[in-house]
């Protein structure tokens, strides 16, 4: 397994079946053009086989943190510690980048992700009540 960061927006379509939905170019190109937002993704034998990203967040009073935005593993390499090589790698960059902690929200029934999270370091805050404005419709 290699660990890279994705840099251009073929990297980002060729794993976009490790997102939610298709990606879309445009979206590929925004994401890549802000500052402190970055992907990187695990390859087994040139495969897309995992990804995590990650959005540095500033603020005046507390410095700069790392949110794991969103991780996921292809269904056929799950469960060989992708997942969790992966979290460690966006903490290392983290790190690097100078930030005081990196944090991601878990749906509390999620067990492998827990596990996954728990695994590399990560301690449980408690529970938090996460609430959004969809503004789609």
């Amino acid at each position: 397994m290699e660990i890279r960061r994705a840099t251009s927006t073929g990297e980002l379509v060729a794993a976009q079946h490790l997102y939610d939905g298709p990606a879309r170019e445009e979206w590929a190109q925004r994401f890549l053009d802000a500052p402190g937002h970055l992907m990187l993704i695990a390859y087994v034998d040139g495969f897309p086989a995992g990804m995590v990203s990650g959005i540095e967040m500033t603020h005046p009073d507390k410095g700069t943190e790392m949110c794991l935005y969103e991780l996921s593993v292809d269904e056929g390499h799950r469960r060989r510690g992708i997942g969790r090589a992966l979290t460690e790698a966006l903490a290392r960059e983290a790190r690097e980048r100078g930030c005081y902690d990196m944090w991601v929200g878990v749906d509390t029934d999620n067990a492998p992700a827990l596990a996954t999270y728990q695994a590399s370091g990560a301690q449980n805050d408690g529970v938090f009540a996460m609430l959004t404005w969809d503004f789609r419709s």
